[in-house]
């Protein structure tokens, strides 16, 4: 695999993890879109690159999040520690439990079943409009203003963005513009609560690659390369997000989905 390839492949991962526009969906169409195959056909390595890139975007996430991360898990863990805090807390333990349970369950009907390239397209599109429409629903609260109705449709929204083209953090922002949040408290609550269900990931797939054997020989500067990028791009992600949506609204991402998605199923056509 070239090491190039490897960093195209983590800015892709770590900007579409966090920006609504997904990852997984990116990560299936940019091969496609450039006719790479550094894989050879090895699913099992292929998800262990992507096992890779996740973790330089959760590092990347829980860098930007260090202090939040560190208040609500002593917050679990400490009587003594803020009521409110161990409350958010538990809120974004209970909002992993759809997409935990979904992904558990269907794991391997979802792998096999919708990398569809044409799905895929249709999913940035489809779900890029609902964007658009939630986002025009006014909402204040914030992170603290969370409630449980709130971490529900959100996790249940993660559970959704199983499928590529979805976006978990999209359609968790989605869901959390409908309960009423504002722009901040959606986007916040969707990237920390992605932390907890990323995490859980990573360790599932990383017993199995375990299990597998390893890399590879030549294929450890590229993973390397890989999860630098993914973690340095994911931070950014992370950061420019919140710092656009404080003045400005969804749009450009809901246009840039549409776009992208028509342009792909016109790609897919013609070829």
């Amino acid at each position: 695999m070239p090491i190039l390839h490897a960093i195209v492949l983590g800015i892709t991962q770590g900007l579409s993890e966090f920006l609504p526009i997904s990852s997984s969906g990116h990560l299936r169409l940019v091969p496609w879109l450039f006719g790479w195959d550094d894989f050879a056909g090895d699913e099992s390595l292929a998800k262990t690159f992507d096992v890779a890139l996740h973790l330089g975007t959760l590092l990347g996430a829980l860098a930007y999040f260090r202090h939040d991360v560190a208040r609500y898990a002593l917050a679990l863990t400490s009587a003594r520690r803020d009521a409110e805090d161990r409350r958010i807390a538990w809120l974004l333990v209970i909002s992993t439990i759809p997409a935990a349970f979904t992904g558990g369950l269907f794991a391997d009907v979802i792998e096999e079943e919708t990398g569809h390239i044409w799905l895929i397209a249709t999913m940035l599109i489809v779900f890029g409009l609902v964007l658009a429409w939630a986002d025009r629903r006014p909402g204040t609260r914030t992170v603290e203003g969370t409630r449980l109705r709130d971490a529900l449709l959100m996790g249940a929204g993660q559970a959704v963005a199983l499928q590529p083209g979805v976006s978990r953090s999209g359609v968790t922002m989605t869901a959390g513009r409908l309960s009423g949040l504002g722009r901040d408290g959606a986007a916040r609550f969707a990237f920390l609560m992605s932390l907890p269900i990323t995490a859980g990931a990573l360790l599932f797939k990383a017993v199995d690659v375990a299990g597998e054997g390893g890399l590879p020989a030549g294929f450890v500067a590229p993973f390397v390369w890989g999860i630098v990028a993914s973690g340095v791009t994911g931070w950014l992600a992370v950061w420019g997000t919140l710092r656009l949506i404080r003045s400005h609204t969804f749009a450009p991402f809901v246009v840039y989905r549409v776009a992208a998605g028509f342009a792909v199923l016109a790609l897919y056509a013609a070829r």
